[in-house]
């Protein structure tokens, strides 16, 4: 991966951690910049993570995909992977920004439907694979990921929640 994608990453990472931290902000205004910036920091490693793992998911999908849809289909010799190029994760900025929630979570869907469609191509290119099933198994690696990812970013917030109730003493 080169330096271009991983800072494209980390800006998108940040972008979309920003569009989920900045309402609660909003309804808690006291919060201190030390969890703030910790939010925000362990908020970019996680939505740049999801970023991160997309085409690897999206491989990885197509593998399992592929005896059954294409079984006659061979890879590409040399391919190993689906990676990110700068071109391929630059529109993701654009959807992490407008993944504020004023400015359009609808625009957002649609602006990373069109980077999952821009990837559908390099994958079927690599796998194989029609551009169709390349597409399905780019929206289940992306519906995947996210249902996972919101799982846990639930699970962590019932822990932190749960952790700083005060005990009852009787």
């Amino acid at each position: 991966m080169s330096t271009t994608v991983v800072v494209l990453l980390v800006l998108a990472g940040l972008s979309e951690s920003a569009g989920r931290v900045l309402p609660l902000v909003a309804r808690r205004p006291k919060l201190s910049p030390q969890i703030l910036a910790g939010m925000m920091i362990t908020g970019t490693v996680v939505e740049g993570t999801l970023v991160a793992l997309w085409p690897l998911v999206a491989w990885i999908a197509s593998d399992l995909v592929q005896p059954i849809i294409a079984p006659e289909a061979a890879r590409l010799p040399g391919t190993t992977g689906l990676a990110w190029t700068p071109a391929l994760v630059a529109p993701l900025l654009l959807a992490a920004v407008l993944a504020f929630p004023l400015l359009g979570p609808l625009l957002h869907i649609l602006l990373v439907a069109g980077v999952g469609a821009g990837l559908a191509g390099p994958l079927a290119g690599a796998s194989g694979l029609g551009w169709w099933p390349a597409a399905g198994c780019i929206a289940i690696a992306w519906l995947g990921l996210a249902v996972t990812f919101e799982v846990i970013r639930r699970l962590v917030a019932r822990i932190i929640a749960g952790s700083r109730r005060p005990e009852v003493t009787v």
